[in-house]
């Protein structure tokens, strides 16, 4: 049966792509940082600082973003540490998969949806 999706949830997933979407774009360019030692160091500290802040907040959707900011600037860090490296840059390939993955499968959900209301 074709029933129409609720707004709510509409918008929901539409945001839920942007994000996770936007997230992947963006964990991609720390780890393209994090191959010039300086640059990658200062940005992933200014992302952790950043993270660490949105932790502080009431709403519990913006202490989410700011744990992932936080551990997104770690590991650009740590990726910078010789001993490390290795194992930080292969769990920022796997986020960096998993947060395209999400994004592009709630963007599927979401245009599935809005094809619904037409």
């Amino acid at each position: 049966m074709n029933d129409m999706v609720p707004t709510r949830t509409l918008a929901k997933q539409g945001v839920a792509a942007v994000a996770g979407i936007g997230g992947g774009i963006g964990l991609w360019g720390l780890r393209l940082l994090s191959h010039i030692p300086i640059v990658g160091l200062v940005a992933g500290g200014v992302v952790a600082l950043i993270g660490v802040g949105a932790l502080s907040s009431s709403a519990p959707e913006d202490r989410r973003a700011g744990l992932i900011a936080t551990a997104a600037g770690g590991l650009t860090i740590l990726s910078n540490i010789g001993i490390f490296a290795g194992l930080a840059g292969g769990l920022m390939s796997v986020a960096i998969v998993g947060l395209l993955g999400m994004g592009a499968w709630n963007a599927y959900k979401f245009i599935k949806g809005l094809k619904t209301r037409a």
